[in-house]
């Protein structure tokens, strides 16, 4: 996915139809000049509706669509006949959207499955003809209902990469190089940080043709979950993942300082993060012999479990792949 393609985050002013208002209107025929009330009623104002279409992957398409405005409802007729519904505005995201208010910060819904919809802003409700207000006592009430104005309101959508392992990592610690050769993904590779600054999903074939999408996210930098670096744009799409996979070059000065900054990152961010079930791959392996490897360990954190991985070279890919495995369903 190219980097401008991919939009994860648009502001939009939402305005929904008015309703149409009731008719005051009289039955006039011929031979019955005092037929009594047949307004109509107002048509509903149009809706402001999202929905999830499984084929987006970005917010692009809404980037440059800053107000969206539907149709007003119809005016209610005589002869009883209603007014027509203003046409609503239906806005296809991605799955992993979340729509929230602008101003108070309110989380309305998560789309999370295709075809699945919600009303954003609903449209005004009809006004009621004069027929709805004839009594025994009042047969020709010369009054109805205006149709209830519209609303017009900003919201925020926020799209969060679905995904069911989540590459967590410094930059440069071989996450987009490992997507790379368990998928059929091709992110941008080089050695300078922040190589990726947008997710890349990778469909990952496992044994007996079954599969699992794995996310390659910007890295991490101390102090991202205060913005610093790519700060929240990275650590909200973490939140989707069912297993975090920690990655640290085994060339790191301190693995363990290394992991622990990771891990109050995610939690200064969202604390249930740490509630995922998590795995250390130990990149870059193929530069350790046996004894490193054996010395290294004893530097390892021991809350949880590791592996010494290298995607060049292919060791223990296979091996990892059974481990998320095991983490995300069970032993298989």
């Amino acid at each position: 996915m190219a980097s401008e393609n991919f939009v994860d985050y648009v502001k939009i002013c939402c305005r929904s139809g008015k309703g149409g208002a009731g008719s005051a209107h009289f039955r006039r025929e011929k031979f019955v000049p005092r037929g009594g009330p047949d307004g109509g009623d107002g048509g509903r104002g149009g809706h402001i509706i999202i929905k999830g279409n499984a084929q987006l992957w970005t917010l692009l398409h809404l980037k440059y669509r800053k107000h969206v405005i539907a149709e007003p409802g119809q005016g209610g007729m005589g002869a009883l006949k209603s007014g027509k519904e203003g046409e609503d505005i239906i806005l296809e995201v991605p799955l992993g959207t979340i729509a929230k208010d602008a101003e108070t910060g309110e989380i309305h819904c998560e789309i999370t499955e295709d075809g699945q919809e919600y009303i954003l802003v609903s449209g005004g409700r009809g006004g009621l003809g004069n027929n709805h207000f004839k009594t025994s006592t009042n047969q020709a009430p010369h009054y109805a209902q205006p149709g209830e104005p519209g609303k017009e309101e900003w919201k925020i959508l926020e799209l969060k990469v679905l995904a069911d392992v989540g590459l967590v990592g410094f930059p440069n610690a071989g996450k987009s190089t490992l997507l790379s050769v368990v998928s059929a993904a091709k992110p941008e590779i080089a050695d300078y940080p922040f190589t990726t600054i947008v997710p890349n999903l990778g469909m990952v074939k496992y044994r007996d043709y079954k599969s699992f999408v794995m996310a390659d996210i910007p890295g991490i930098i101390e102090g991202a979950a205060e913005g610093r670096g790519l700060g929240h744009r990275f650590l909200r799409h973490i939140e989707r993942n069912a297993v975090l996979l920690f990655m640290i070059p085994c060339d790191t000065k301190d693995i363990l300082a290394e992991y622990q900054v990771l891990l109050n990152e995610l939690q200064a961010f969202n604390p249930e993060l740490l509630h995922k079930k998590r795995l250390l791959a130990i990149t870059k392996a193929d530069m350790l012999d046996d004894q490193m490897t054996e010395e290294m360990k004893a530097l390892l954190p021991k809350d949880v479990p590791f592996i010494f991985i290298s995607a060049v070279a292919q060791l223990n890919i296979d091996v990892l792949k059974d481990e998320l495995w095991k983490l995300m369903n069970g032993p298989h």
